[in-house]
């Protein structure tokens, strides 16, 4: 039996989200291997970057929905949205600053081809029913959380992944980069969430 177009999209696209997902998971790996022969590895410092969350998340997500076939619309929405702002964020605000990804190949995977595909992906490829708009809010769920731990390691510890995020800069400047970013990944989300209406290519 020869199988249908639909059946040979769906091979190709999961085959694509595995090499993709697989590509950036060697990226964080590389860049912790690099990490770890430079300064000793702190994991909780490490995994403690938004991008490293972001692209980890996104990459679990696709290589899961490859492999089992379920389309994981909500959390693929969410992580989707982070994947955004890891992007917007780092090539507006952090690009050539000192304490980033070391490594040139896997700096370029984490904060500028996945960001694109996985934007592109989400997209292009409609195997995911619109997302309701009530479930919006969940998007900055995570992003909050992340916060609090930053904020709360910055205030006891002194470690902050990002600049921005220093209490030595004043906690009011904090506050209003904090009110930002949760407006980013707002605004980041809405834009998943209008464009899970797209559908050029149904699958």
């Amino acid at each position: 039996m020869t199988p249908s177009p639909a059946t040979g999209s769906r091979g190709g696209i999961a085959a694509l989200r595995i090499v993709v997902a697989l590509t950036v998971l060697t990226a964080v790996a590389a860049t912790a291997v690099d990490t770890a022969s430079r300064t000793p590895l702190l994991p909780f410092n490490f995994f403690g970057f938004f991008t490293i969350q972001g692209n980890i998340l996104l990459a679990v997500i696709l290589l899961t929905t490859a492999l089992t076939g379920r389309s994981l619309a909500l959390a693929r929405g969410a992580a989707t949205s982070y994947i955004v702002v890891v992007g917007l964020v780092y090539n507006t605000l952090l690009v050539g600053l000192a304490g980033g990804v070391a490594l040139p190949w896997a700096n370029t995977v984490m904060h500028l081809l996945f960001p694109i595909y996985g934007l592109l992906d989400w997209i292009l490829f409609a195997d995911r029913p619109p997302l309701p708009w009530r479930r919006l809010r969940l998007v900055i769920v995570y992003p909050i959380v992340w916060l609090a731990v930053v904020l709360v390691r910055g205030a006891t510890d002194g470690w902050v992944p990002y600049p921005f995020l220093d209490p030595a800069t004043g906690y009011g400047t904090v506050a209003v980069y904090v009110v930002v970013i949760a407006v980013v990944f707002l605004l980041a989300g809405a834009l998943v969430w209008a464009l899970s209406r797209v559908r050029l290519l149904r699958i």
